[in-house]
């Protein structure tokens, strides 16, 4: 018997005529005429190569093989109505479920920590896979589920991708505390006198900064260019090194932050990201809105330093 031909459907007729012993009421309760019910009889007879129920003057009386397949047919057309149920309603407390998350490490300091507090709380089974997928992968990696959401800037414009902003941080400036510069306001000559960290994803390009000094005809000088924030703060702890950062990044690792001295340099953005096939999954909608709420408290708590 080849299961990956069966209708599904043959079953629940099957489950009705064993219940109800009567064609006619085994389809009233299916919803479907008398004759649909004699061919899905017919094709069930013919799948398990037996007649599974004989007529009698007490009804249609099941076959040893219909007796011995009941308990296994309606066992898994149980299983399949509670899952079909648990589809449409996600509970935090009881949910067994990974979510994958495409994001920077910059991403991840600020999110996983208050997201984590908040899981332990109303989610302890619930589990976070974070990586970085490539940009011009996300929207394939999201439609095929092997990632959920992607945390990035506002760059992806598929229609088939939904985002929301999570975030937004001006730009400035970053030495260590005790750094010669490290004062209340520097100029464009001492800001290109600094020796610069340059943080990006990619492997070449300029930034945001870069191009905005590129419009006045002028470039600064990049030493180290790395993907990792973290790693670059380490590096400016032990060196007159500088690095052009969002301010809320500057405050959480203790570092002098002063205002670019550039005109021109857009705030930085982060959106979060999700595929129009989850927009009404339960699961992803309540992620959304742990993410949007622990971001939005985030972007209060900056506020108040």
């Amino acid at each position: 018997m080849n299961l990956s031909k069966v209708d599904l459907n043959l079953f629940i007729v099957f489950d009705a005529i064993y219940t109800e012993a009567n064609l006619t009421r085994a389809g009233q309760i299916v919803g479907i005429t008398q004759p649909a019910v004699s061919n899905a009889l017919s094709r069930l007879r013919d799948t398990f190569n037996d007649p599974l129920f004989v007529r009698t003057a007490q009804g249609m009386v099941p076959t040893p093989m219909a007796q011995n397949i009941i308990g296994p047919v309606r066992n898994a057309l149980q299983l399949l109505r509670v899952s079909v149920q648990e589809s449409r309603i996600f509970n935090p407390l009881q949910a067994n479920k990974t979510f994958r998350i495409s994001m920077t490490d910059l991403i991840e300091a600020v999110i996983l920590p208050p997201l984590f507090q908040r899981l332990r709380r109303q989610a302890p089974a619930v589990q976070i896979e974070s990586f970085l997928a490539k940009r011009r992968e996300t929207t394939k990696e999201l439609a095929a589920g092997r990632i959920d959401f992607a945390v990035d800037a506002p760059l992806n414009t598929d229609p088939q991708v939904r985002h929301v902003k999570l975030l937004e941080d001006r730009y400035v400036c970053a030495m260590r505390k005790g750094h010669p510069l490290a004062k209340d306001k520097i100029s464009l000559d001492d800001y290109l006198s600094l020796t610069h960290i340059h943080i990006s994803s990619r492997r070449s390009g300029l930034g945001l900064v870069d191009l905005a000094l590129g419009k006045m005809g002028i470039q600064r000088k990049i030493a180290l260019r790395s993907q990792h924030y973290l790693m670059a703060s380490q590096v400016m702890q032990q060196t007159d090194m500088a690095m052009t950062v969002p301010e809320s990044f500057a405050h959480r690792h203790g570092l002098h932050a002063v205002d670019l001295p550039v005109n021109d340099v857009p705030a930085q953005e982060t959106h979060l990201y999700w595929h129009e096939s989850t927009d009404q999954d339960p699961a992803n909608r309540w992620m959304r809105e742990q993410l949007i709420e622990l971001c939005q408290q985030v972007c209060a708590q900056e506020k108040k330093l």
